[in-house]
């Protein structure tokens, strides 16, 4: 005569049989789904790039995403601002834009949407849609056809295509639109 526990072990045999019968490897087809988005998320990022114990800039967004290529993206908006080559922390100029990614392989940074660029000490601004940022050359430029704004203590310059040092000093339009002199004009 089996007890109910002899009964319950010979149900469980029978149901693990039956679970690896039904588990005959099967070929999937199809295409191969490989992941392309972000390997890790950061939120709010702080990140301070430095070279010979010199600060040269500091980096803030409230979520940075790293891919497998070592590339960041900044989908909430980015903003980067330039110290003194000095090493004093004196603020320079300030990049920020509204999204950013930076491509490692090329060491250029992108910034899209409202992009702006403020040189303090000159008290200089740039207003664009599209900015990139060399960083090994340490220069920002835009796309030729780019809309550009660069207002300045005297005067408003609008044009198409910009090409200047990372803290707006020097900058070439290439193609400029229009020029409002802000002394003569009475503003």
């Amino acid at each position: 005569m089996r007890t109910s526990k002899q009964q319950g072990w010979g149900s469980a045999v029978v149901l693990v049989a039956l679970v690896l019968a039904g588990c005959d490897k099967q070929k999937v087809t199809g295409p191969t789904l490989v992941y392309t988005g972000p390997l890790m998320e950061t939120t709010n990022v702080v990140e301070l790039i430095s070279d010979s114990a010199k600060l040269k800039f500091q980096l803030t967004a409230p979520l940075q995403q790293q891919f497998e290529n070592s590339d960041f993206v900044w989908p909430k908006g980015v903003k980067v601002t330039f110290y003194s080559p000095d090493g004093k922390k004196t603020v320079m100029n300030t990049l920020t834009a509204k999204y950013g990614k930076y491509d490692k392989a090329k060491n250029l940074y992108t910034m899209r949407g409202n992009v702006q660029v403020v040189n303090v000490p000159k008290a200089q601004r740039m207003d664009t849609e599209e900015l990139f940022f060399d960083k090994n050359k340490q220069i920002i430029y835009t796309d030729s056809a780019m809309a550009v704004r660069v207002e300045t203590p005297t005067e408003i310059l609008s044009g198409h295509g910009l090409w200047a040092r990372q803290d707006l000093n020097p900058y070439r339009i290439y193609n400029p639109t229009g020029i409002i002199d802000k002394v003569g004009a009475g503003l």
